[in-house]
């Protein structure tokens, strides 16, 4: 059984302006999305790593590849429009088995531990997939600009990546999700609208998404150390 990490960098790049997308900032020397590259290249249960990104980056992820010995890094895939069409895309692109495992990873994920990441590919060997979340700690309320209700948040958790399938179910859901023209923000629920259970893996408040100037700045200061 082999374990494929998709990373979907990006696709042809809806966000319009020329400002550069957040995995390809530089950090410290070093672009965001080599962070989250090195984390599968150093985990010994990852056999292979797959890009779907932007033909504009091919060059400089060949160039991130070679200089940060990223060995496992086996294909750059065209992205697409959605994250789904980036995944697919980077499905289409390889020849597993229906038991290979793909552990789909957002690249501006670049804090994943370890210990997480194995215990999710554990986890997905164990019980057919595995999905990285992390439970609510704060109080959750609804509302628009004042207090509506507050909401119990005991099985309450936000949704983090890595998500793992098998080959065969990831690729069952997405022909399913394309047949019913249904966009999904991420893989779960296209597999969850196959009738599969779904199991959790305990995430980390390390595991955050580099989205806003806020996330930015934390990453800058959490990484401040490690140079």
């Amino acid at each position: 059984m082999k374990v494929y990490a998709v990373i979907p960098a990006g696709g042809k790049g809806k966000r319009g302006g020329t400002e550069t997308p957040k995995q390809y900032i530089r950090f410290h020397g070093k672009e965001l999305i080599v962070y989250t590259l090195e984390v599968f290249q150093q985990n010994n249960l990852v056999d292979e790593i797959i890009i779907s990104a932007e033909p504009a980056y091919f060059s400089l992820l060949e160039e991130i590849k070679n200089k940060f010995h990223l060995t496992k890094i086996t294909k750059i895939v065209e992205g697409g429009e959605e994250r789904q069409d980036s995944v697919n895309s980077a499905l289409k692109s390889i020849n597993a088995d229906d038991n290979d495992l793909i552990a789909v990873h957002d690249a501006a994920r670049p804090l994943l531990p370890e210990s997480i990441l194995t215990k999710a590919i554990n986890t997905a060997k164990d019980k057919g997939n595995a999905l990285v979340c992390l439970k609510a700690r704060d109080t959750l309320l609804k509302g628009d600009r004042i207090v509506k209700e507050y909401v119990d948040r005991t099985e309450i958790y936000y949704v983090q990546t890595p998500q793992i399938f098998t080959y065969k179910d990831l690729k069952k859901a997405m022909k399913k999700a394309y047949e019913k023209n249904f966009i999904g923000t991420d893989e779960s629920m296209l597999i969850k609208e196959l009738g599969i259970d779904i199991n959790i893996v305990e995430g980390s408040m390390l595991n955050f998404k580099v989205t806003t100037t806020t996330d930015i700045e934390m990453f800058e200061k959490l990484t401040i150390h490690n140079h």
